[in-house]
């Protein structure tokens, strides 16, 4: 199944820049998800399990960097791009 998830993650200190760019670095990693970046959010698009272990994985690895962040995602089961 595929699925598309928009995420937008607010590092709560003011150099957040480098976390968010970081994060996403470790997303394009994956070469089976396609990823979409604005100014507001990123969008990441591929196969649900693939994309959502990826996004735990990376989560996981911010929270451990960071002393505080909050991530707010949408999740929809089809392919929006």
């Amino acid at each position: 199944m595929k699925a598309s998830v928009e995420i937008s993650m607010y590092p709560l200190r003011t150099d957040y820049g480098t976390s968010i760019l970081k994060f996403i670095e470790r997303l394009r990693q994956n070469e089976s998800l396609e990823i979409k970046t604005n100014n507001m959010s990123t969008q990441v698009f591929g196969e649900y399990d693939l994309l959502m272990s990826s996004l735990t994985r990376e989560m996981k690895q911010s929270f451990l960097e960071e002393e505080s962040v909050v991530i707010v995602m949408k999740v929809v089961n089809t392919d929006l791009k």
